[in-house]
């Protein structure tokens, strides 16, 4: 995944773009991060101002859904399954082997900027869990070892 670097004047044209559509929040929040890999804070009184709300309602946007980040996604991200269905067929396991080998926790990218690792909560493969999204392709059976061996492909 390839993202743009943080520029204010490409995000005020994101945010042009998208400010007259109704409910614009969602959508300018969604293009940014879809421009750039993340929601910088500095966009925050930006699109407030272009909008009419505060700060705060924006803010408040950005961190209630838990898929906009506020930091440069990793390389690659890896999305691991937390829901029931996968988490009966050990995706609990997985989720900690994931945490353990690569050093971070939830939310956190690895020390050389590759890997990015976050929740998401159900991906509709519940009959072939755990499941998994690397790098936006849908991995089913995903345990430690296939894990282990995509991680590999990732740092090559």
């Amino acid at each position: 995944m390839t993202y743009e670097p943080w520029d204010a004047s490409i995000a005020d044209e994101v945010i042009a773009r998208h400010a007259r559509l109704d409910g614009a929040t969602m959508p300018i929040l969604h293009a940014l991060q879809e421009t750039f890999g993340y929601v910088d804070r500095a966009v925050v009184p930006m699109i407030a101002d272009v909008l009419n709300l505060s700060r705060a309602e924006i803010h408040g946007v950005v961190t209630f859904y838990h898929d906009f980040r506020s930091e440069p996604p990793g390389r690659h991200v890896v999305k691991i399954c937390r829901a029931e269905a996968c988490q009966s067929v050990g995706a609990v396991a997985l989720a900690d082997h994931a945490k353990r080998v690569l050093g971070i926790d939830w939310h956190g990218t690895t020390a050389d900027g590759r890997v990015t690792l976050e929740p998401v909560f159900c991906l509709g493969l519940c009959a072939c869990g755990p499941a998994a999204l690397v790098d936006d392709e849908p991995v089913s059976s995903f345990d430690p070892a296939a894990f282990d061996a995509r991680l590999a492909e990732l740092r090559a």
